[in-house]
C-alpha cells in the first residue's frame, strides 16, 4: 500500500527510534490528549531551551523533576583512509584519487586489491 503525504514546504520529515517503553508513552499521550505524535514532539522541541550546547532544558508541565544530562563529541578522524575516504578529504573523484596513486604522485599503499591513505601524509601532500 503506498501512502503520499503532503507537507508543506516549511515542514521536514524527521526519523526517530525511541526506547520502547518511551514509545508507549508517545502513544499513550497522543491518544489521550488527542493530539498528533508530530504535534507532541514539535510543542516539546519548541518548549526547549537550548541554554548552551552542553544543556538543554525541557518544561515537562508537572511538578516532577527531571534530570538528565547528553554529551555531544564529533567522531575522531580516521587515520587511515580508504579510496573513497581520501577521496572525500581531497574532495576529487575516487578514480582521481586512484590515478595520482598508482602513478607515485600521492602517497599511498595498495594492500591487497585496495588503496590505504594516511591521513597526516594526504595532508601534508597536499599542503606540499
Amino acid at each position: 500500500m503506498l501512502v503520499c503525504v503532503r507537507m508543506s514546504s516549511a515542514e521536514k520529515p524527521l526519523f526517530v527510534r525511541l526506547p520502547a517503553a518511551e514509545a508507549d508513552k508517545l502513544d499513550r499521550a497522543s491518544h489521550e490528549l488527542r493530539v498528533a505524535k508530530k504535534d507532541l514532539v514539535t510543542a516539546l522541541v519548541a518548549r526547549a531551551q537550548f541554554d548552551d550546547m552542553r544543556r538543554v532544558v525541557i518544561e515537562t508541565g508537572g511538578d516532577e523533576w527531571t534530570v538528565g544530562r547528553a554529551d555531544f563529541r564529533p567522531n575522531p578522524a580516521p587515520e587511515v583512509l580508504t579510496l573513497d575516504g581520501a577521496a572525500e578529504l581531497l574532495q576529487l573523484p575516487a578514480e582521481a584519487v586512484a590515478e595520482l596513486a598508482a602513478a607515485g604522485e600521492l602517497p599511498g599503499r595498495k594492500v591487497g586489491d585496495a588503496w590505504r591513505f594516511s591521513r597526516a601524509a594526504v595532508l601534508a601532500w597536499l599542503a606540499g
